[in-house]
């Protein structure tokens, strides 16, 4: 039952992407000068943050990078 909802697992007659390892990815996002940073934020700012991605058709890790660095350049 809980199946549907595992990670990696794509919808029905779509074509499944091929996985990428944690290492493998890992390496993708320091080659890009990416850094894991993880925060604690409200639940209603997260809500606003993730309608922003959805609007703009992004994912979350871009808009909060464009939202910080306005902030941060204001």
């Amino acid at each position: 039952m809980g199946k549907m909802n595992v990670p990696g697992a794509s919808a029905f007659g779509a074509a499944a992407a091929p996985a990428i390892d944690k290492r493998e990815q890992r390496k993708r996002d320091q080659a890009l000068g990416l850094v894991p940073f993880a925060v604690k934020l409200n639940g209603e700012l997260v809500k606003r943050l993730h309608a922003l991605s959805t609007e703009r058709n992004t994912d979350i890790n871009t808009i909060v990078a464009e939202v910080l660095t306005k902030g941060l350049d204001a």
